[in-house]
């Protein structure tokens, strides 16, 4: 499995890492700079680190926590939040983040994928999306945090966001979001047969079948998770040594 990848999410708000489940019911968790020295330590390929409350509060990313972050870990680390200019793309690069995550700010103004691609480098941009089933083999991308649907679906915009300049996918299904009742595999698939860039499956991770459920017959090019790796009920050293037994 060495082009597979498993990368931990941090969600946080306030300062706080925090889980919820179809993006409700928030919970507390951890401090990030904790988990994130954790995840350095264990094996984690990448870290995604999603200032939540950021969009919807109209402010920019806290650029001090993402320097204090990227101090204590090695490993590539992607940044989502808040994200809304060029000037906002160019003060995370500053402080040494590898790639930047963009949701809410591309759905309103699609070009500035293009234009941050153009800038920065097509490897260094992610388009996220978060989607929710809205009938059999149709999916539509919501916006507010999951809580809008954009009626946009969500095959058409990930191909458009390749289209635009994104070097890669992160697929966030609400519908799986923190159920542990495994990824949508069907989603995954659908995505990933339809871009060229890799995909990144997240909502759903119960156990290690489901990593290994979706990064063969889903076709994903690496795993997201969060609160099984919070909790310790998926330890990633271990995780990985099933998947090199099983891929």
């Amino acid at each position: 499995m060495s082009n597979k990848r498993i990368v931990p999410c941090l969600d946080v708000d306030g300062g706080r890492v925090v889980k919820g489940k179809k993006f409700k019911d928030i919970q507390d968790v951890a401090d990030p700079m904790e988990l994130a020295k954790y995840y350095d330590q264990s094996g984690a390929d990448e870290l995604v680190f999603y200032d939540i409350a950021a969009s919807q509060e109209s402010r920019s990313v806290f650029i001090d926590t993402i320097k204090a972050l990227k101090e204590v870990v090695s490993i590539p680390l992607t940044v989502g939040g808040g994200i809304r200019t060029l000037e906002d793309i160019e003060k995370i690069f500053a402080v040494g983040v590898d790639k930047v995550s963009i949701n809410s700010a591309a759905l309103s103004n699609p070009l500035l994928i293009q234009e941050a691609a153009n800038t920065f480098g097509s490897e260094k941009v992610v388009l996220s999306m978060d989607v929710k089933q809205v009938s059999e083999g149709t999916w539509e991308v919501y916006s507010r945090g999951g809580k809008k649907t954009t009626e946009m679906d969500a095959i058409e915009w990930a191909k458009r966001g390749e289209q635009l300049g994104a070097g890669e996918i992160v697929l966030n299904s609400i519908d799986g979001d923190g159920a542990k009742d495994g990824y949508s595999i069907e989603l995954t698939k659908a995505v990933s047969e339809a871009v060229n860039i890799p995909v990144v499956a997240s909502g759903g991770a119960g156990k290690k079948e489901h990593f290994l459920e979706v990064l063969t017959e889903g076709k994903a090019d690496a795993a997201l998770a969060a609160s099984v790796f919070h909790y310790k009920e998926i330890l990633i050293e271990d995780l990985k040594k099933y998947l090199n037994s099983n891929i």
